[in-house]
């Protein structure tokens, strides 16, 4: 299906580019009329992160909410998987988070969540979309039913407490160092403060937030600021965020930097063991590295691969039954206790098996040998390359030389004119050169 606005993961873009007030008020009419059901005063929680269109964009999707009788509560800057969990818990009919993830600063988003705090449908979002480009003039509420804005306290507390309950109540993380970067992102408050309170000496960076800095040479898109602040104060492990706080990357005590395919597999086998895994086995994408598949293998645990995206993790998640999913990119999902990527939560369950185990979190997350990948994009102007002979005949021959040795993931990006050639194995030049073949045949036809 093709959308206009809704992307995998909401509407984003530029600030005042794609992402108008005038956007952002018709979303607020839009998305509240769709939800606006029965007589009962309707609410709709609105967090963001710690962008300057923030401001911007939260005060448009207030004129939009509130024109068609929903009251808004405000959060201020939150983690998006908070606003997940506060939309939920608050029993509000809608919630909104103001973010572009990991992205700069220029750019913002809004992505919305559904009362049971998991993200819209596709159905949901095109009926969203089709009201977007309508004259809702007429559905506007009336004066004496028109909405309330008001800012909320304590939605930092609710948040913190919930993520240390899920720990285990005597756990403890005293005795540890943790260094931690927020990204000067919708973490930077929340993170520092959760970590103190279970008890850890809490080295902090990337908290002081100024409208423009947010994903900006740091965070888990950017660690070597971390991994150079875990070596200045010998830390016993480092925990970066990005700009909304739902992916996390671990540096361990030597300053290396652990992925969320080696997350994964620390959770899963933790799980296992505890017989907390709700299935033998995890979700992932096809990006992930075959290494995770193997290790998993050696558990008896399968890998279950989606489409790129925690969209389509979380809901191959939900209709399957598992309770454990995620990226490599540092998105871990973990259903049991959260309804999107969770960053904090995720570390919080990685730093249970360090204290458990007893040892350097260099050995605790380092679970498997990933195996050597080659990613190369082909730029190309117009038609589908990946339909065209010549390109089918050199995939098939990539495809029958990696048989039992690694695999080819070739895709089309679904933001850019460009398609995306990855290939994994144990040998790295035999790998080179498949996708060294695929793409010179790409190269040939986008010319």
């Amino acid at each position: 299906m093709t959308r206009k606005y809704f992307g995998t993961d909401g509407i984003r873009g530029r600030a005042n580019g794609t992402i108008t007030p005038e956007l952002a008020l018709k979303v607020g009419q839009a998305a509240g009329l769709v939800f606006r059901n029965g007589e009962h005063r309707h609410r709709v929680l609105i967090g963001k992160d710690t962008r300057l269109s923030g401001y911007m964009i939260e005060t448009a999707l207030v004129a939009g909410f509130t024109s068609v009788g929903m009251d808004v509560l405000l959060t201020g800057p939150m983690p998006t998987p908070a606003v997940a969990m506060l939309t939920r818990s608050m029993r509000a009919d809608l919630g909104v988070m103001i973010s572009a993830s990991h992205n700069p600063y220029d750019d913002n988003g809004i992505k919305l969540f559904g009362p049971d705090g998991y993200k819209l449908s596709d159905e949901i979002e095109k009926q969203i979309e089709t009201l977007i480009d309508s004259d809702v003039s007429k559905q506007l509420a009336k004066s004496p039913a028109l909405g309330r804005a008001k800012r909320i306290d304590g939605v930092q507390d609710r948040y913190i407490e919930f993520a240390k309950r899920t720990l285990a109540r005597n756990l403890s993380l005293d005795g540890m160092r943790i260094a931690v970067d927020c990204a000067n992102g919708a973490g930077y408050s929340v993170a520092p403060a959760a970590l103190w309170e279970l008890g850890a000496e809490v080295v902090a960076i990337g908290v002081e937030p100024d409208g423009f800095n947010i994903n900006n040479e740091c965070g888990s898109t950017a660690p070597d600021a971390l991994s150079r602040k875990v070596r200045e104060v010998r830390a016993d492990i480092g925990i970066a965020l990005d700009g909304d706080a739902d992916r996390v990357v671990i540096i361990d005590e030597l300053g290396h930097i652990v992925d969320g395919d080696q997350l994964l597999a620390v959770i899963a086998a933790a799980w296992q063991q505890d017989g907390q895994l709700a299935k033998s086995g995890v979700v992932a994408t096809v990006m992930s590295n075959l290494g995770l598949e193997r290790y998993l293998d050696t558990l008896g645990l399968k890998l279950a691969r989606t489409a790129v995206g925690d969209r389509y993790v979380l809901e191959h998640m939900r209709e399957h039954g598992y309770n454990l999913g995620g990226e490599a990119s540092g998105h871990i999902i973990l259903s049991d206790y959260a309804t999107a990527g969770d960053g904090l939560v995720a570390a919080l369950q990685v730093l249970a098996v360090v204290k458990k185990m007893g040892r350097p979190v260099s050995e605790v997350c380092h679970r498997f040998q990933p195996l050597p990948q080659v990613l190369r994009n082909v730029r190309y102007k117009t038609g589908k390359p990946l339909e065209d002979a010549k390109v089918r005949l050199a995939i098939k021959n990539a495809e029958q030389r990696l048989i039992g040795q690694g695999r080819l993931v070739i895709r089309p990006s679904g933001t850019e004119p460009v398609i995306r050639v990855m290939g994994e194995g144990d040998d790295k030049s035999l790998v080179q050169d498949v996708v060294d073949g695929i793409v010179e045949a790409l190269t040939d036809v986008a010319a």
